[in-house]
């Protein structure tokens, strides 16, 4: 299924979830923060920009901020929230698409980056943050941290998170490092409904190799926003690199 077909009028019309999940103000407020930090008093690119999670609290911050989005149901949704002056988006893939202009930051949010399902295309996004840096800026990337050794032996599925009305679950190709996420919500009536979406997980230390092919030094890894200490019990990563000053 092409990432077209997936991110559609019905996903994004159900994607915002204001004051919860991903929208709620303890997991928005710290992202929103450290990005105007990172930004440094210039520009930010967003990439799969989306409905605007990120890229309208940090335009309001003060941080201009240009989008990259593959859907335009997406960008439609986006345009209920800010104009075009505000948040200008071109319609593109993140790892081909040029915009105009130079920034401090490009970054890219929510495990995005494994929408991309091949190694050669993950890397052609990095080559094309670097392309749109000025010397010194960088491309902040989150991202989820691979848990295919939870795989039961001779098994390829792993729930990662089960409530009342919904579970989570993955299935894994360990040869090809894809895996298949899996969301079933449920009702009040005895039918559930099902919302697949394929990746390409990457390793830390994968995702250095491609930063460092695109020109890119890592700045700093974190568990999160806020800057906690990433381990080797972290599920995810806030990963920042960085072009160097004197390019």
């Amino acid at each position: 299924m092409r990432q077209e077909e997936i991110w559609d009028a019905e996903v994004a019309q159900r994607y915002d979830t204001p004051g919860t999940g991903m929208f709620a103000p303890e997991v928005l407020g710290p992202t929103v923060d450290r990005l105007a930090e990172l930004a440094d008093g210039g520009a930010a690119l967003e990439f799969a920009v989306g409905t605007g999670r990120v890229a309208v609290p940090l335009a309001e911050r003060g941080v201009p901020v240009t989008g990259i989005e593959l859907s335009q149901p997406m960008v439609e949704r986006l345009r209920a929230k800010a104009d075009e002056a505000t948040v200008p988006v071109v319609v593109g893939d993140m790892a081909t698409t040029v915009v105009p202009g130079r920034y401090t930051l490009v970054y890219l949010v929510y495990n995005t980056i494994s929408n991309l399902l091949t190694q050669a295309e993950q890397v052609e996004c990095f080559r094309n943050a670097a392309r749109h840096l000025t010397p010194g800026g960088r491309f902040v990337i989150e991202l989820w941290v691979p848990e295919p050794q939870k795989t039961p032996h001779g098994r390829s599925v792993t729930v990662w998170t089960t409530d009342p009305d919904y579970i989570g679950l993955d299935t894994y190709d360990l040869v090809r490092q894809q895996v298949v996420s899996h969301h079933f919500r449920f009702g009040s009536t005895r039918e559930a409904r099902l919302v697949r979406s394929p990746h390409r997980y990457i390793w830390p230390a994968e995702l250095d190799l491609m930063a460092q092919l695109a020109g890119f030094e890592l700045e700093t890894r974190h568990a999160d926003w806020t800057g906690a200490e990433f381990t080797d019990e972290s599920r995810s990563h806030v990963s920042v690199y960085r072009i160097p000053p004197e390019r």
